[in-house]
């Protein structure tokens, strides 16, 4: 058996896969679970790097240092060839997916007993939209990080594509799929022809009709419920006494996984001292700038993100904001959570639309829609997608898993 995996660097959670008959697909990557988030944390108090849930443990408990997250989103991105500071040492962005991504394979090695030097790494169907030089860029940044870290042999496969072969594998008979992945950062489709006789080929060319993706995803949602429901506690949309607004900047940054770290610099923090002399609402002001000194910005996104999955299941929840100053309760109704995010459901739905003119599909013909990925919870999104396609059934997968398990049913095919 070759010693080929199945690589999902996702923007929120990771996973490798093994096929390996007789056992689990995916490899259990930390404390027996088969997800690890991709997240980074420099604990400068024990000068140690934390990985995932162990890094978010940090963080949250007030460990000084510097967490990053949605890593990915930097490929492809002017961003990729900058850096981050941690206690006056300049570490830069690549050196930081290198680290995570070697992380993800020396903990599935040591899962599974084995050393893994070929692999098939998922992407999304785009990584930039409208940018084929970027997207480039961004796939071959990552073989480059791939190669770095002791893989000989690097494939891609596009995550929607990995998706269905999993999905595939479940099945008895011939069906036309649409496959829906709503990841963390990306929005990716595939119209595939599925069936147990077509498993068996080499070459699936012909079976997928058509792929498409958008790079809208889970930390979009999240960005756009803090815009809408969050950020303005901090003073978004106040004015000053020029009548002009309040630079929203700062708030995007703090409302965007992976420019977080952007509003903890000494500039932005004299900016703030400036513009509060001149703000009518100043005790937001102040609040945001407490938010800021503490460097809690990714303890109040994980706090949106829990808000966002919350209201997949209720049409109202309250989120204690305990680390603002002064501590805060927000109640979030699912209609304010849907005005936020439409624009967002809309620019996905037209991207599924787009994909079955140009591939010539009526929507009657479609037999199933299969959801993947974390954010497909997002119950506006699902409803949008289930109603461009009423006669087709859904089905859900492993939000988590699925691309990961089918990633290393490819590579099995492709290495042997």
């Amino acid at each position: 058996m070759a010693n080929a995996c199945g690589v999902d660097f996702g923007t929120s959670n990771s996973t490798v896969g093994w096929h390996h008959p007789g056992h689990p697909t995916l490899l259990p990557l930390e404390d027996g679970k088969v997800t690890l988030p991709s997240v980074v944390f420099f604990n400068v108090e024990d000068e140690r790097v934390y990985y995932g849930r162990a890094g978010l443990q940090n963080y949250l408990a007030g460990y000084e240092g510097r967490l990053m997250r949605s890593l990915k989103s930097l490929l492809g991105t002017g961003l990729i060839d900058g850096q981050t500071e941690v206690q006056g040492r300049a570490i830069p962005f690549r050196m930081l997916l290198s680290r995570f991504i070697g992380e993800l394979k020396q903990r599935a090695e040591k899962a599974g007993g084995v050393n893994f030097d070929q692999a098939v790494f998922g992407r999304p169907v785009h990584f930039i939209d409208g940018d084929p030089k970027a997207d480039r860029l961004a796939e071959d940044t990552l073989a480059e990080i791939a190669h770095e870290i002791g893989f000989r042999h690097i494939e891609f496969q596009y995550e929607p594509i990995a998706a269905a072969f999993d999905y595939e594998s479940t099945i008895t008979r011939e069906e036309l799929v649409l496959i829906v992945d709503i990841g963390g950062g990306t929005s990716d489709f595939s119209l595939v022809r599925l069936s147990p006789e077509r498993a068996k080929k080499a070459d699936r060319l012909d079976d997928i009709l058509a792929n498409d993706g958008v790079h809208i995803g889970g930390t979009d949602f999240d960005k756009y419920l803090s815009l809408g429901s969050v950020m303005p506690l901090l003073g978004l949309g106040s004015r000053l006494k020029s009548q002009a607004e309040v630079p929203s900047s700062y708030y995007f940054n703090l409302a965007t996984w992976h420019t977080i770290n952007l509003a903890y610099s000494r500039k932005t923090m004299l900016e703030l001292k400036e513009v509060f002399r001149d703000a009518i609402e100043r005790d937001k002001l102040t609040c945001l700038m407490n938010l800021i000194e503490d460097r809690a910005g990714h303890w109040l996104a994980m706090k949106v993100e829990e808000g966002k999955i919350a209201l997949s299941n209720a049409a109202e929840i309250t989120l204690e904001l305990d680390r603002l100053a002064p501590r805060q309760s927000l109640t979030i109704a699912r209609s304010d959570f849907n005005a936020a995010s439409d624009h967002l459901v809309e620019r996905i739905a037209a991207t599924v639309r787009e994909m079955l003119n140009k591939a010539g599909v009526q929507a009657g013909q479609i037999d199933t829609v299969f959801f993947t990925g974390g954010s497909s919870g997002v119950l506006q999104l699902r409803e949008k997608i289930a109603a461009l396609l009423p006669e087709a059934k859904c089905v859900e997968g492993d939000l988590f898993g699925s691309i990961g398990a089918g990633l290393a049913l490819d590579a099995a095919r492709k290495f042997g």
